[in-house]
């Protein structure tokens, strides 16, 4: 089937067919589902998990199962209403979605705190597994996770999905497809954002639950690094602290303690010099991204300021002087895909997911690169206590087996 063809249900969604008998479908025609999944945890980004895998189309939420009966209540009522009359299983314990035999992969999206005895019981099932970002909250949880899954049988993905944002799809193919810029030399990324949302019991509010916010927020952002890098982090110098949110903050009897705002400098064993800018207090959400090689300079950036005017949301520049053409250009995905989630990375990172299942490379993040965006921001984190430079090597060889 041509590739047209298989996203045939994306744009009938555009389209009206309704007038079409089945059997003069072509186009149009509905396929079977190829693969069923169930979503482990019902929460923000379980609903978003569960349109990625519905809009794909070649694989089926099969069931739900979280601990919270709201959150299930309320993932029922948002299936129900944007995918009428789709029937989920709804599981009582982890271990019975798990194992389901009729299942062929499981997406798991609960709390930080709770990945890797998730991943501990839904490996025993040798079923194909999404493991949502953070894969851990500890760097040695992160190892572990990672020596587990580099003897599993089947996909096991992790769902770091800003690398599939049309802005940074097109940043990668700029600079290390076409190699527009030249060797890399310096990069720098930058986070402003509104604080973090709620969560089921504020788990989000302190570092022992999700990580603490350079791993629960930032990993994304120091895998778009290590991936624009293409090398190992040397050292990580990091400063940072809690300026404004959440200050007085208490959650039954607990006070949070995450960092707002931090500067990350990391330099790599290729002598690439990156930072990351994080500030938790801003009015909008932007987050940038500046690469200069030995041929040129590349900028894009994503904003949403919430300001009445109608501007592009995303922007992004390649210029080269005399040597080559400039480039502006402004990434984007069909909307409906778009707005399904991370700005369509979630839908792209299931294609990827669903790819992979069906025996094709794809470029999806592996938990090694999963655990290297860890090991970054644990380092971030070590750097800003203790206020000093820290080296890769002694840290890794201080905290891991």
């Amino acid at each position: 089937m041509g590739e047209f063809e298989r996203h045939s249900t994306f744009f009938s969604g555009f389209l009206n067919s309704d007038y079409l008998r089945e059997k003069d479908k072509h186009i149009y025609k509905k396929e079977t589902p190829l693969y069923k999944f169930n979503i482990i945890g019902a929460g923000m980004i379980g609903h978003e998990h569960i349109k990625a895998t519905m809009l794909e189309g070649r694989a089926t939420v099969h069931g739900i199962y979280a601990p919270n009966p709201k959150s299930v209540k309320e993932a029922l009522h948002m299936i129900e209403e944007s995918f009428p009359g789709h029937i989920v299983h709804v599981y009582d314990d982890l271990k019975a979605a798990c194992e389901d035999p009729d299942v062929d992969g499981l997406i798991i999206c609960t709390p930080n705190y709770t990945h890797k005895e998730i991943v501990e019981e839904a490996m025993k099932s040798r079923k194909h597994i999404l493991l949502e970002k953070p894969m851990a909250t500890t760097l040695k949880d992160a190892w572990i996770i990672r020596q587990w899954a580099e003897s599993y049988p089947n996909i096991f993905q992790i769902g770091l999905q800003y690398r599939y944002k049309a802005l940074y799809q097109e940043a990668l193919y700029e600079a290390k497809e076409r190699n527009s810029i030249g060797n890399i030399k310096t990069m720098m990324m930058t986070e402003h954002r509104l604080p973090f949302l709620d969560k089921v019991e504020q788990w989000n509010k302190f570092s022992e639950l999700s990580g603490g916010t350079l791993i629960e927020k930032c990993c994304h952002y120091f895998d778009l690094l290590n991936l624009f890098a293409n090398a190992k982090p040397f050292s990580v110098y990091a400063t940072g602290g809690n300026a404004i949110n959440f200050k007085d903050f208490q959650y039954e009897g607990k006070k949070a303690d995450i960092l707002d705002h931090a500067n990350v400098i990391i330099i790599y064993e290729n002598g690439i010099h990156a930072s990351f800018n994080l500030c938790m207090f801003s009015p909008l959400f932007h987050e940038d991204l500046t690469l200069c090689g030995d041929r040129g300079r590349l900028y894009g950036y994503e904003n949403e300021d919430f300001l009445p005017y109608h501007k592009p949301s995303t922007h992004l520049e390649v210029l080269c002087g005399e040597s080559a053409p400039a480039k502006i250009t402004t990434p984007c995905y069909p909307e409906t895909i778009q707005n399904s989630g991370h700005n369509g990375g979630t839908y792209y990172e299931h294609k990827a997911f669903v790819d992979a299942i069906a025996g094709k490379k794809t470029k999806a993040a592996t938990p090694a690169e999963g655990f290297w965006s860890i090991a970054v921001a644990s380092a971030a984190d070590e750097s800003i206590q203790s206020g000093k430079v820290v080296n890769m090597r002694e840290f890794l060889d201080r905290h891991l087996p």
